[in-house]
């Protein structure tokens, strides 16, 4: 793998994160900061409640006072930071200048508590935010982490992957993981493709044959020529591709980033001229106008603005987890509420990657019984997960298997055996292996075909040199595909379907699902352009998947849902939402779900900013005082709390 990594790194201009997708020190540093959080967060909340309780209970106030400046204290470690890093490296005022400004000025009028509980509040939302930061993607290392490491060469010895040139002839025994791209010289096998194709079915490899870095040799010996070296392997392209997706999402600037760009330098200008020009004016007593300034920087303090977004977030980030869908970030959310096209994989996604026997054919006046106890009779000497179908097909179906003798697997064809019953010997796989033992299979082509263009994959049976049936094998489509698709429909989401399966097997279930819209055969750079061009079209797209090959397109895709049951690790850490529990039903969920935090963020912004409008309004003219605004503050907090808590319940 490439051991220099580019660093890409995006500053939260007011919150003061840093996030840096390089190996090492951009997320120690990401970790340091959330673990920091976490830790004097709490801290500053539980000893603002002690201090309110001194206050109350005991009649030395000095125990309060104590508490509330230790509570200042520990709360204002990252407020500080926060406008240090505005002032240096942005130079504009942010909300944390503010809350700094508005703190010190509560202090100096004797307003301990307000200094206390401005500074905890946004301490608080700054935790709130850093939640999807914490939880930054692992998919890299842990793909690196699962790639080979060594390769086996011809003479025994093992070399590590990287010191492999191009031309090494490696070996690969069943069971073991292709360590190179490269081409088959010896042998046949059977491939399990999953994590670079996506397809289910694993797939017959023998001379000539193309094979990839990662992907498993489920059977037979295999002598391979490397073609490409392991930086330059299909495997280490999908790691580039996550790394590259990664490094161009720059994060969503809050409404409240923006906001403070001009409210901060607004307020705090307002204050000097407030404190300063009825004094040189008017003659006016500076004491007296210094006061009004400074409850108007600690009313001007938008603790329910600061607090309007993050608490929204959370209680719908907490809702989706009951059901089952985990929220990286509350980011995703509003890009999720703008999503306008949802792209499907099909296997293990819009499907349940689980094999089974769909039709059964006869030839001549064979019966289905002694077609499938053939077959099931030879399935049982063999591990291949179609052999796994039909043996359970026949138990299904209570037809006891023929007895075998003498079994061979013939590596990326199926298999045949001696059949006891019959007294002949007996052949499961495909055309290869029956015009290889002599039998013709012609008269059946046109059968074949038609189960092959419905997207399943056909195995012939035949009982000495005659073919006596054929069955069909087929993934089953999730019972719920259909009314997702339709649902989301109806809340004016187009369902695309981008695939790595054969166009036969994907059209087929795009109509059962009733997607119109199909791109098949797509390895993973194509699925990355796929999404791209859906971007371009739709302009904001998720994209819903299970496999490594998944997770370039997860990433560059606006949003990503990995399917949680049966996903894979890349594909949940490359994915901004997982779907625990694999219902696809929690896709238009999490729209709704979207959608309606979208709606109450604005809601809580909106009375957030009515609030505060009308006592900036109030202050100058001495129409209020500090007790009621600071009452009126608290309360419109308690209100976005409340308003925000309703999206526990949507479902």
């Amino acid at each position: 793998m490439t051991e220099t990594h580019d660093r890409h790194t995006a500053v939260c201009d007011d919150c003061g994160v840093e996030d840096e997708t390089a190996s090492g020190v951009g997320l120690r540093s990401i970790l340091s900061r959330s673990s920091a959080l976490k830790i004097f967060t709490p801290i500053s909340g539980v000893l603002l409640l002690l201090a309110f309780v001194s206050s109350y209970s005991l009649p030395q106030t000095q125990f309060a006072t104590l508490f509330y400046f230790l509570s200042l204290a520990s709360g204002s470690v990252f407020v500080l930071q926060g406008a240090i890093r505005g002032l240096i490296k942005q130079r504009f005022l942010n909300i944390s200048f503010l809350v700094v400004l508005a703190s010190i000025g509560a202090i100096y009028i004797g307003e301990y508590a307000e200094a206390a509980v401005v500074v905890f509040l946004f301490s608080l939302a700054e935790f709130f935010e850093s939640y999807g930061v914490e939880r930054s993607r692992r998919a890299v290392a842990a793909l690196i982490e699962k790639s080979p490491k060594v390769a086996r060469l011809k003479n025994g010895d093992t070399m590590p992957v990287e010191k492999v040139v191009v031309g090494t002839i490696v070996v690969v025994k069943p069971g073991e993981q292709i360590p190179l791209d490269g081409v088959v010289i010896k042998g046949e096998s059977t491939i399990d493709e999953a994590s670079i194709t996506g397809e289910s079915i694993p797939v017959d490899k023998t001379i000539d044959d193309q094979v990839f870095a990662s992907t498993m040799n489920v059977q037979g010996y295999l002598e391979i020529k490397v073609e490409k070296t392991s930086q330059d392997s299909t495997f280490a392209r999908i790691i580039t591709l996550i790394e590259e997706a990664q490094a161009s999402r720059a994060p969503t600037q809050a409404f409240i980033d923006k906001f403070a760009r001009y409210y901060t330098p607004a307020v705090v200008i307002l204050s000097i001229l407030i404190a300063v020009v009825p004094t040189l004016v008017f003659g006016l007593p500076f004491e007296e106008w210094l006061y009004r300034a400074l409850i108007l920087l600690v009313i001007a303090c938008p603790c329910a603005l600061v607090i309007a977004t993050p608490v929204a977030i959370a209680s719908a980030i907490g809702g989706a987890s009951r059901s089952g869908i985990l929220i990286k970030g509350g980011k995703y959310l509003e890009k999720l509420a703008g999503v306008k096209a949802v792209a499907f994989d099909k296997t293990r996604t819009l499907t349940y990657g689980n094999h089974t026997v769909t039709d059964v054919i006869t030839f001549g006046s064979h019966s289905k019984e002694k077609v499938i106890a053939d077959a099931a009779g030879i399935e049982l000497f063999s591990s291949h997960p179609l052999a796994e179908a039909i043996v359970a097909y026949a138990e299904e179906h209570d037809i006891k298997p023929h007895k075998m003798d003498s079994y061979q697997n013939v590596a990326g064809k199926g298999g045949q055996a001696q059949c006891l019953v019959c007294e002949a010997d007996s052949y499961i796989g495909n055309r290869k292996l029956l015009t290889e033992s002599g039998i013709d299979s012609a008269a059946f082509e046109a059968d074949v075909e038609r189960l092959e263009k419905e997207g399943k994959t056909v195995v012939l049976v035949a009982e000495g040199k005659e073919v006596i049936g054929a069955l069909a094998i087929s993934d089953q489509v999730r019972e719920e595909a259909k009314d997702v698709v339709t649902t989301l429909g109806d809340q004016g989401v187009e369902s695309v379907m981008l695939t790595g399966d054969n166009e036969h097997s994907a059209t087929y279930i795009a109509n059962l699902v009733g997607v119109t819209d199909v791109k098949a055969s797509l390895l993973p750079e194509e699925k990355v352009t796929s999404v791209k061009k859906l971007r371009d079209k739709y302009h904001s797209v998720a994209m819903v998947g299970d496999g490594v090959n998944d997770a370039p397109s997860l990433v560059t895709s606006d949003v990503g849902f990995a399917i949680g049951a049966g996903g894979t690790d890349a594909a949940i850490e490359s994915a901004d939402i997982t779907l625990l529990s694999g219902d696809l039903r929690t896709i238009p969920q999490s729209v709704r779900l979207a959608r309606a935090a979208v709606k109450t963020i604005r809601t809580n912004i909106a009375l957030a900013l009515g609030i505060k409008i009308l006592f900036l309004v109030l202050v100058p003219f001495g129409l209020t005082n500090l007790v009621f605004a600071i009452a009126a503050d608290s309360g419109m907090a308690i209100v976005v709390i409340l308003n925000s808590l309703r999206l526990f319940a949507v479902k």
